[in-house]
């Protein structure tokens, strides 16, 4: 079983996503924001991280800078899933950017290329 990180600020996204994730049979941790989600890879290193990009407190082109820059993290693959795209530049930062809204066999079919691309 896969175990994913799901970042988003909004609560209906986290529990929609999280409930299609589980019932696929992947163990799912959420977070509210990028502070949040440096505590949880803390206590738990996931096999796919999948980030918001525009979040209060810490969104996530920092999560993603601070996530690549920890040698213990830098592996784990990133989707970044925004309704805002993200700058060209920072694109070496993730691995996979999907826009909202996103049809979820397309979303599902993207997790399961990046997890199986980490293992």
């Amino acid at each position: 079983m896969y175990s994913i990180l799901l970042i988003d600020d909004e609560p209906e996204i986290l529990a929609a996503w999280r409930l299609i994730l589980e019932s696929e049979g992947y163990e799912v941790t959420c977070a509210s924001n990028g502070a949040e989600a440096l505590k949880c890879v803390g206590a738990h290193v996931p096999d796919l991280i999948i980030t918001d990009w525009m979040m209060p407190v810490m969104g996530g082109a920092e999560l993603c800078r601070r996530l690549k820059s920890t040698p213990d993290l830098v592996d784990v693959p990133i989707l970044v899933h925004t309704a805002v795209p993200p700058s060209n530049s920072d694109a070496h930062y993730w691995n996979q950017c999907l826009m909202k809204p996103i049809d979820a066999d397309l979303f599902l079919t993207t997790i399961a290329q990046l997890c199986a691309a980490r293992c």
